[in-house]
């Protein structure tokens, strides 16, 4: 009887680490918080730095109600010409006084109305510091205008309250915030990786066992 024998496929070598993984695992768990901290923080600080500072400079109108009019009235006419404060009409008639095209004030002029006060404020942010106000002031005049060319009809008049003026501090965030805001992200992520971490290794840790090939069958023969 001719017996047939087969050989089990000798078991894979154990997968090598290769050194900066061996180092790498070998450091303390908290090292992944520490180098998330310092990179965020670096990160963030480079980027305050590069980033040109911006400057913001803000202009104040009142809308004031007419001896036919009353002040609920003026309320009522401040909100809607702070949304059209940034309409191309306005944007229009202000940009030959601002010495910059409407695209450019459309993206650095933005308007902001109080429910309790008949009042409209234009802010503009630029790169330098008297641009902004020349923008703020331009703006706000052109609303003015517009308002007084409709006042037979509303009964209400726009005046000028405060004049833009040329700021003297960015009012974009400094180098130093934005470090501490990147250190505070890094420190975040590293956490959650220093969460994670643990699941991986018990996931590597239960693998599960090899088990034995089955033996030839010339030595199941012998044994019987």
């Amino acid at each position: 009887m001719t017996s047939i024998t087969s050989k089990a496929a000798p078991p894979s070598p154990p997968a090598r680490r290769l050194p900066a993984l061996r180092r790498l695992s070998a450091l303390p768990r908290w090292s992944l918080l520490v180098a998330g901290t310092l990179a965020g923080g670096l990160a963030g600080g480079a980027y305050g730095a590069l980033t040109p500072p911006a400057y913001s400079a803000t202009a104040y109108v009142i809308a004031v109600p007419t001896t036919t009019s009353d002040p609920q009235t003026a309320l009522g006419f401040a909100q809607a010409y702070g949304r059209v404060a940034t309409q191309p009409a306005v944007l229009g008639d202000a940009q030959v006084r601002a010495g910059v095209p409407v695209r450019t004030l459309r993206e650095s002029v933005r308007s902001a109305t109080s429910p309790d006060a008949p009042m409209v404020a234009v802010t503009a942010t630029s790169e330098r510091a008297g641009l902004a106000a020349d923008m703020a002031n331009a703006v706000a005049r052109s609303l003015t205008r517009h308002a007084d060319d409709a006042k037979v009809a509303t009964h209400v008049a726009l005046l000028p309250f405060s004049r833009a003026v040329k700021p003297t501090e960015p009012s974009s965030a400094s180098p130093a915030l934005t470090g501490l805001v990147g250190a505070s992200a890094g420190g975040l992520l590293g956490g959650l990786a220093l969460l994670v971490r643990p699941r991986r290794a018990a996931a590597e840790g239960a693998r599960p066992a090899t088990v034995p090939g089955p033996a030839p069958a010339a030595d199941a023969q012998g044994q019987l």
